[in-house]
């Protein structure tokens, strides 16, 4: 039992806190900040506590705003945030595969570094392409799986203990591969490590993903 009340603790405490401080580091805004400006219309936003990709938005070209996050801590954060740039914000504590917003509703899903930590990735890629009008676009920020041999094998040794310390975060799901399972048409923009980070924890894909469709 005092296990289980430290485990709580600790994710409703501590693991926010650790979670919005690696993924806010100088090199990781830098890539937010070369995909998220390219948001246009009708906004979804899956997982977007802590409001990190507040800052780069670009308003002018966005008709509304909404978003979902499982944890109340960092839903907090996230309209504080909203509410610092003068925007209305629609954002409802959910799961990502239930998204509560109905069918062809958003023209763009804005999704960095969330996919690593959800339950069902294939539900949730499902979902996201549901809530999507027909050409409509998802612009993703994700880590997962390295192409390399070796540091794919670290990955797989570390992942245990790092899902518990890091939210239920995997370090092996593919990235690019899953969104063209899902029935995207995807476009690359980039993909590498992250800078001055641990291999194991830092292979990046960033892209554009599309529903077919006009």
């Amino acid at each position: 039992m005092a296990f289980d009340s430290l485990g709580n603790w600790y994710d409703a405490h501590i693991m926010p806190r650790l979670i919005k401080c690696a993924c806010g580091t100088g090199q990781v805004m830098k890539r937010r900040a070369a995909i998220v400006p390219l948001a246009r219309g009708d906004v979804f936003e899956l997982g977007c506590g802590g409001g990190i990709n507040h800052d780069f938005y670009d308003a002018s070209a966005i008709s509304s705003y909404a978003g979902i996050d499982p944890h109340g801590v960092l839903l907090d954060s996230a309209r504080a945030a909203a509410e610092a740039k003068g925007w209305p914000a629609t954002l409802r504590q959910a799961q990502g595969e239930d998204i509560p917003f109905p069918s062809s509703n958003f023209d763009t899903v804005v999704c960095t570094f969330t996919l690593c930590s959800v339950e069902d990735p294939q539900r949730v890629l499902s979902e996201m392409r549901r809530i999507l009008r027909p050409g409509g676009q998802v612009l993703f920020l994700e880590h997962g799986r390295a192409p390399d041999g070796g540091v794919a094998k670290w990955q797989e040794r570390i992942e245990p203990m790092w899902k518990r310390l890091a939210g239920g975060c995997h370090l092996t799901r593919s990235i690019g591969s899953a969104f063209r399972g899902a029935g995207f048409d995807v476009e690359p923009l980039g993909q590498g490590y992250l800078p001055k980070a641990p291999k194991f924890a830092m292979w990046n894909e960033w892209g554009i993903a599309r529903r077919p469709g006009f």
